[in-house]
């Protein structure tokens, strides 16, 4: 009710001031009549005197008298009030001022009801913060989190809570020197520094730094089983030149790997994209002829894959694509013959097999 009642003041004080101008017809002297009074009465007392020592002549004083007496008159008229101020016109606006008084109250309280919300309470940020629950705004408990870190820098569980959530955020710079925070202040583990390791990777667009790699050796101490670190420690050999020795240590990542993990998968795409990197590369390194033999080879032994049964719509694709282009039309419209059977009941991957055959003109001719 506090407020409502500052409102109400302030509005108040807001229509007083433009009405007082209104209020009076206009402004009054600054002189009262009972100083114009005592003047007249000294100003008779001085002619008088003036007259008894024969200073002034009879008429003089006469005429000085008139004078004083018409002053004395101005004055007492200043007395009655504003001149032309009339009864109806006094009414009018009285009643003017009153009705203002009433409707621009009223006025503003109908708007803010069918605009406003005057049914919430107020909430101030402070006391949002202190606040909790489930249905508490995430930004909200980000800002009293950060608020509470600048005024405890020291505090390592803090940065610990607050680094991943940069690190999913993409506020990599910031991940890392929560993380930094976390070991200086507390005492390290295997995954604040695998987290450490993987914030300064992202940091550096994807390149594993130097002050990466000692993070993520250092994990590897505390836990030579980490999977983060020997993954992205794995990603160092590959940027290093050693892509043999990375896909090594990924697939040895895979066969310590327990049961059903998350990311099993993304490892295996990692390993499938290194070798035919590798593929390509030595093939592309061999002269014409056994370039040529060696594709042959790989188109082959990616067909026998194939016909043992499954194959995804990119790897029948590939096959199709392969024969085409080494000039062998049958074995490719055979290719998409069995595509379609295996992926019959995939209608998006039949009408990408049927468009692959349209752009490589493998599709017979009906009579």
């Amino acid at each position: 009710m506090m407020i409502w009642a500052i409102f109400a003041a302030m509005t108040g004080a807001a229509i007083f001031a433009l009405l007082w101008p209104l209020s009076h017809g206009r402004l009054q002297g600054f002189a009262d009549v009972a100083d114009a009074k005592s003047l007249y009465r000294a100003q008779l007392k001085e002619i008088d005197r003036d007259l008894g020592r024969n200073l002034i002549a009879t008429g003089e004083a006469e005429a000085a008298r008139a004078e004083a007496a018409r002053r004395l008159l101005r004055a007492a008229g200043d007395e009655t009030g504003p001149a032309g101020e009339t009864e109806p016109s006094l009414r009018r606006r009285r009643a003017s001022s009153a009705l203002m008084l009433s409707i621009v109250p009223l006025l503003a309280l109908l708007v803010y009801g069918l605009y406003g919300s005057p049914g919430f309470s107020d909430q101030p940020l402070a006391a949002r913060l202190q606040k909790g629950g489930q249905q508490q705004d995430f930004a909200i408990v980000l800002a009293r989190m950060e608020a509470h870190l600048a005024a405890n820098p020291t505090d390592a569980k803090g940065w610990s809570l607050i680094a991943p959530i940069y690190l999913r955020q993409g506020r990599y710079e910031d991940a890392a020197k929560a993380f930094a925070a976390t070991a200086r202040y507390g005492k390290p583990d295997t995954e604040l520094l695998a987290g450490l390791g993987e914030a300064r990777i992202l940091e550096a667009g994807g390149v594993v730094t130097a002050a990466a790699r000692e993070a993520l050796s250092e994990a590897l101490k505390l836990d030579p089983r980490n999977a983060r670190a020997r993954f992205y420690l794995a990603q160092a050999k590959e940027q290093d030149g050693d892509g043999d020795g990375a896909i090594a240590a990924l697939e040895q990542l895979l066969a310590d790997a327990p049961p059903q993990a998350e990311w099993a998968g993304a490892v295996r795409a990692r390993i499938a994209q290194m070798q035919a990197d590798a593929g390509r590369k030595a093939v592309a390194a061999l002269p014409e002829a056994e370039r040529q033999q060696a594709i042959k080879g790989m188109v082959e032994g990616l067909a026998e894959r194939l016909s043992a049964g499954g194959g995804t719509l990119p790897e029948w694709s590939r096959l199709i694509r392969a024969r085409a282009v080494l000039g062998d039309k049958e074995a490719a419209r055979a290719a998409v013959k069995t595509a379609r059977e295996r992926l019959s009941q995939d209608a998006a991957a039949l009408a990408a097999i049927d468009a692959l055959a349209d752009e490589l003109a493998l599709k017979e001719a009906t009579p």
